[in-house]
């Protein structure tokens, strides 16, 4: 793969609507970001939620980039979607090569609690029952695949429940961390390729997410622009967000002022445009040379 095009990936799906998300969850649960009970103040608080919005995403980047990879090699891929018109499972990752079918459980890191590697290796069998229902057993290679294997914590217990399914299901499981799996379908030239990239992109991006969304203010405002008028008319109907927040977020009004002129545009939409752009003026107005916000809208 194009070293640019793993790029991509990965910025495109970690970081292009990292704000708009933000933004939202704002609205939404203001609380969990300027609540009195809470050892954070809000600057930390938005960028804790930003680096494990990035984690979050970071995983769901691999699984991009994988399927990729394997259109790349030559793999055809199926319907990631399996059920029976009444329930519907979602796969990580599946595809044909020759006269199999490959079932992959993809996970960035195997360091899930009690409760949740039980859930893991539930999932994994059920997608497993629903997949011998279009697929004979031995088409079927099944695996449970941690990307990351510098950490094994339920290497046994997953050993075991697909040592289990096996045995119960007559199809091919296996636990595979790291390079593992990319050998055993017989391409490690992938995963040494995707160390390089990593390595290299790693050395690219922020060590610290910005929280000052006017150090980008055209793209910040075309990334939220669109979001639903209803959650812009939380954030600037609430005095503490108004207050605490969006000095954060937006110190030099930069974004504010694109969003005031936007929703001055689409007035003829509804009287709540006029709304929100009166009161995106007043926020700007009434916040001192200090960048203190001494109002109540």
């Amino acid at each position: 793969m194009d070293y640019n095009a793993f790029c991509n990936v990965l910025n495109k799906q970690i970081f292009n609507s990292s704000k708009r998300d933000l933004i939202v969850k704002i609205a939404d649960n203001p609380e969990r970001y300027i609540g009195l009970f809470r050892p954070t103040t809000p600057r930390a608080k938005i960028i804790q939620n930003l680096l494990q919005s990035n984690e979050i995403r970071f995983g769901d980047a691999l699984e991009i980039l994988f399927t990729k990879y394997f259109e790349q090699l030559g793999f055809v891929n199926l319907n990631r979607k399996i059920g029976d018109g009444k329930e519907y499972l979602d796969i990580d990752q599946i595809f044909k090569f020759g006269a199999f079918v490959y079932f992959i459980e993809q996970k960035v890191r195997d360091d899930h609690d009690s409760t949740k590697k039980r859930g893991q290796a539930s999932n994994f069998e059920k997608k497993i029952a629903a997949l011998l229902k279009q697929y004979r057993e031995s088409e079927l290679k099944c695996y449970t695949y941690f990307i990351d294997p510098g950490l094994m914590k339920n290497k046994k217990f997953y050993k075991d429940e697909l040592e289990k399914i096996h045995l119960n299901y007559n199809v091919f499981t296996k636990l595979c961390y790291g390079k593992e799996f990319w050998d055993d379908i017989g391409h490690p030239e992938i995963w040494s390729e995707l160390l390089q990239f990593l390595k290299r992109w790693r050395r690219e991006i922020p060590d610290m997410p910005s929280v000052n969304f006017d150090d980008d203010a055209s793209d910040t405002f075309y990334e939220i622009k669109d979001i639903d008028i209803s959650v812009f008319n939380k954030i600037f109907k609430n005095d503490e967000i108004c207050r605490e927040i969006l000095p954060i977020l937006f110190p030099e009004n930069k974004v504010l002022q694109l969003l005031h002129e936007y929703f001055i545009q689409k007035a003829e939409q509804g009287n709540i445009y006029i709304t929100l752009s009166h009161k995106i003026k007043r926020t700007i107005e009434r916040r001192d040379h200090q960048g203190c916000w001494l109002f109540s809208i």
